[in-house]
């Protein structure tokens, strides 16, 4: 038969208490973890992403070197913020590195105002865009929208060999892009510009 001494622990409310209160804060931590992860988990992917469109316009050819040193070009107008622009870079990036030493990669920002003359040229109204210019500098075709590999493929090798762009015209998702209106210069005839008609 056992007796309970005296100084045998009792359970007392204060550390059921103190027990759950300690489970509860755990369950948090964990919780704050777990949050923790997945938030920075989808933060480097979207990091991924935009580093892959900048290291692409880094390693690009210039536009003036493209159009002049006997080489076809693609040159595609892009932005970092543009969802399509990011889903096609790893793909432009592995098609790059295939055609590079046939074809020059041109990437234009919609974002910096200097390629605002391009812009207009070529009326880039969505993004990406891409141009494909033959070994003249001469502009041949052109597809805006995202693009499977396999028809980027297609073009990039048709581009390279001297054959028609087969899939020159070619419309995929985009996202859409308004350029800035430049400003009227004095004497312009360019009738888009209202004011340029007004004679004083």
């Amino acid at each position: 038969m056992t007796t309970k001494s005296p100084l045998s622990p009792m359970p007392s409310p204060e550390n059921s208490e103190s027990t759950v209160g300690r489970r509860l804060r755990n369950l948090l931590v964990v919780l704050a973890a777990i949050a923790l992860t997945v938030s920075l988990l989808f933060g480097i992917r979207t990091q991924t992403d935009t580093s892959t469109l900048t290291t692409l316009a880094e390693n690009s050819t210039p536009l003036e070197v493209a159009l002049s040193n006997g080489k076809p070009t693609l040159m595609e107008f892009y932005a970092n913020w543009c969802v399509s622009c990011q889903t096609m870079a790893k793909d432009m990036g592995e098609l790059e590195q295939q055609y590079a030493d046939k074809v020059n990669f041109v990437m234009l920002n919609v974002d910096n105002n200097k390629w605002l003359p391009e812009i207009e040229r070529y009326r880039v109204d969505g993004i990406p865009h891409f141009v494909f210019f033959g070994n003249n500098g001469e502009a041949i075709a052109q597809s805006i929208g995202e693009q499977p590999r396999t028809i980027m493929a297609a073009n990039l090798e048709a581009l390279a060999t001297g054959n028609p762009v087969p899939h020159a015209r070619t419309t995929g998702q985009i996202s859409k892009f308004n350029a800035p209106v430049k400003s009227a210069k004095a004497g312009s005839d360019d009738p888009r510009l209202h004011g340029a008609q007004v004679v004083n």
